[in-house]
């Protein structure tokens, strides 16, 4: 292995450099080597393939500027070198890149890269408050040692709610007090690590905000991460938290679990006090929370639910209906439906006839109504203040007037009716969302929110609890495939994007979802 560089190699370097420099996206694709093995590594996870590294690109907005301090390269062979350089970017800090260099037809391209730059004080895209922790709870209790992200749409005493939106923040007075969720987790020993990040007002399902970004997806690195409980949700997927309290009124909770691997729960409407949280749309909006694994779900569930109210005789029968599967892209629809079989759920035809187009436009019309009447003055007063996406929906729903709410609000109350006879005592197993995490792309996010919301409109117009799981990561080598051997994956395999299952249940029936959770998890 040689010390001199390869002749060209470090004309290319710099044009790397300056292309990245100046976010010259089209000389940075030419500078990464094409086709589908090429790779790109951070923090935040790896890229595999060309097309992939150039989607992350397109919308990272630029990278940090920096210079290089230092630069060491390893020749090969006259096509191949590996360089690695240590970087300082101008806000502070050092970093380092790896790269592999590889000869090609059009001259030097990178065939593998791996950027390590300096960890922040905290990561703004996901928190909005951080400390150490920012609330100490109390010295015992079963959630002792725990702790706790918790969405910026419930009050923290000392705090200002921000609602995700930094005009919100700006007219904010500090809370006095606790929200009751929150209450309740400190009275049972966990502390709030701090203040997470929240799409606006949380009428969203996909942690773009347009403040403070979106945050990162560790699962499924350059897709986004679900929300409007995005914070929290990438807060525990991170690490930097054991508990993400958040929301769900149509999705915001069993959506960020679904897209980042994570288990959920979205609770019966009412289970637990609302006390202290800003509201979207009242008669829909619920308390949530994500952990990493179903032990901690069901902890968690232990502090904040009342007993169970509907409790049947014997085991829950798991029901799968194709029909509902069917609303779900066909990767989504398959890893469910062989998720479904494991467990021993059994095919039902009750929902074939089911309108759920239609009954995810009653839940459209009445969450709009509701979301105008809690917020409608305040978004006419601060014109401007609101991402597009979030002003968009806010502009719809001011156009639905009160007969159109109260004839909303009706057809629910039917659509109940019908979902509690659907449900009876069983648990349905359907996907959480439609498809896997979609990329960051406007025209893309809007079509994935139609098509989820005919899933998550399910639980959210019976006021039903909703408990998400992961599905298994995907499809493996098989035990003689090269390179494979035990717990190792194989070179070059790669886990699809995660996908997660939700079982719903009949009101009530909560803690009873959680304990199935549990032992649906001991025996995947």
């Amino acid at each position: 292995m040689r010390t001199d560089p390869p002749s060209g190699l470090l004309v290319a370097l710099r044009a790397y450099e300056t292309a990245l420099a100046t976010d010259d996206l089209d000389a940075l694709d030419r500078l990464f080597a094409p086709g589908p093995d090429t790779l790109r590594g951070d923090a935040t996870g790896l890229l595999v393939g060309h097309d992939e590294i150039a989607a992350f690109r397109g919308t990272r907005g630029g990278a940090p500027a920096r210079r290089l301090v230092e630069v060491h390269v390893r020749t090969l062979d006259d096509d191949h070198a590996l360089v690695l350089a240590v970087t300082e970017p101008l806000g502070g800090g050092r970093g380092q890149q790896t790269q592999l260099w590889e000869r090609g037809p059009a001259g030097w391209v990178v065939a593998a890269a791996h950027v390590h730059a300096p960890a922040p004080a905290f990561d703004a895209r996901v928190w909005r408050v951080l400390a150490d922790p920012l609330v100490v709870g109390a010295p015992d209790g079963p959630l002792a040692r725990r702790t706790v992200a918790v969405k910026d749409m419930y009050a923290v005493a000392g705090q200002r709610v921000g609602a995700g939106n930094p005009t919100w923040l700006a007219g904010a007075s500090v809370e006095p007090r606790h929200a009751a969720a929150v209450d309740r987790l400190l009275a049972a020993g966990a502390d709030v690590r701090g203040v997470a990040r929240t799409d606006e007002l949380a009428y969203s399902l996909a942690g773009t905000n347009a403040h403070s970004g979106a945050a990162p997806n560790p699962r499924a690195p350059g897709r986004v991460p679900g929300g409007s409980s995005s914070g929290s949700a990438a807060a525990v997927a991170l690490g930097q938290a054991d508990v993400g309290l958040g929301t769900d009124t149509g999705g915001s909770i069993r959506v960020p679990a679904s897209y980042q691997g994570l288990h959920g729960i979205r609770t019966t409407h009412g289970a637990v006090p609302t006390t202290g949280l800003v509201p979207l749309a009242p008669t829909f909006d619920t308390v949530g929370w994500l952990t990493r694994d179903a032990d901690l779900l069901a902890a968690v569930g232990d502090v904040l639910l009342p007993p169970d109210t509907a409790q049947p005789g014997g085991s829950p029968r798991l029901v799968v209906s194709r029909a509902l599967l069917a609303h779900a892209d066909a990767d989504v629809a398959a890893r469910v439906a062989a998720f479904a079989e494991h467990a021993g759920a059994t095919p039902t035809d009750r929902w074939d006839d089911v309108d759920l187009a239609g009954w995810a436009e009653v839940f459209r019309v009445r969450q709009g109504w509701e979301a105008w009447h809690a917020h409608g003055a305040w978004v006419r007063a601060h014109p401007g203040a609101l991402g597009a996406d979030v002003a968009g929906r806010f502009a719809a729903a001011s156009a639905i007037d009160d007969e159109a709410g109260a004839s909303a609000a009706v057809r629910r109350e039917t659509i109940r009716d019908r979902l509690l006879d659907l449900v009876g005592d069983d648990v349905l197993v359907l996907p959480a969302a439609s498809s896997v995490a979609p990329r960051p792309e406007p025209g893309a996010l809007d079509a994935v929110r139609t098509a989820t919301l005919r899933l998550t409109c399910i639980a959210g117009l019976g006021g039903l609890p909703a408990v998400t799981l992961p599905t298994p990561l995907g499809p493996r080598p098989s035990a003689d495939a090269p390179h494979d051997v035990a717990g190792f994956p194989g070179v070059g395999v790669r886990a699809a994007p995660p996908v997660g299952v939700c079982l719903v249940a009949a009101p009530g029936r909560d803690r009873a979802l959680l304990a199935l959770a549990r032992a649906l998890t001991v025996g995947s």
